[in-house]
């Protein structure tokens, strides 16, 4: 089977170009557990399901490229990042969650644009173990289930936001702590 080469990288895009739809069904209607709220859920879930689909279809077929590897992670960051930011306006996940959280992205973002033109760094497993973190809580923060199932998943959710905010700190060290190896061994190479 041929798959077209660009074919992962036009699912991280479009996965980037949900991510302002999906804040808009989200606070359309306040945050109201009604169907906006519950489109909102499904597109942030189907969007960063996706995440694992131009991985595997790029793994698969050979067809990993360096604009795939910049641009998956801040596709990740984007939907997630919208995710905390809607959750914070609504009044349903604490500010300083949402600042910590990007205040990380957005540093290790910046930091692979500016080192892009050297190397491409790809995702660690730490990072990748985060976004599964993030997406599950998010998932769990979006989805209006407590009316249906009970309030225990008002409880899933605060353990499951915890570990993906310790996930994040976690991962964020280590990256700095591995980009900071790499240039010191990159150093002593030219030395």
């Amino acid at each position: 089977m041929t798959v077209p080469r660009q074919l992962p990288n036009a699912i991280t895009i479009a996965r980037i170009l949900c991510a302002p739809v999906f804040l808009w069904l989200l606070l359309a209607d306040g945050g109201a557990d009604g169907g906006m709220r519950w489109a909102a859920a499904i597109l942030f879930i189907v969007a960063i399901a996706t995440d694992g689909v131009d991985g595997y279809i790029a793994r698969r077929y050979k067809i990993v490229t360096d604009l795939g590897k910049l641009l998956d992670p801040i596709a990740d960051k984007v939907l997630t990042g919208f995710a905390f930011i809607g959750l914070s306006i609504l009044a349903e996940l604490p500010w300083w969650v949402t600042i910590l959280v990007l205040v990380r992205e957005i540093g290790i973002t910046v930091h692979r644009l500016v080192v892009a033109s050297d190397h491409v760094v790809a995702a660690a497993w730490m990072g990748k173990l985060k976004t599964i973190a993030q997406a599950v809580a998010l998932s769990l923060a979006l989805l209006p289930l407590s009316e249906i199932v009970g309030g225990w998943v008002v409880w899933l959710n605060i353990v499951t936001m915890w570990a993906a905010v310790i996930l994040t700190v976690a991962s964020g060290i280590d990256y700095v702590v591995t980009e900071v190896r790499g240039a010191r061994r990159g150093r002593e190479r030219r030395a």
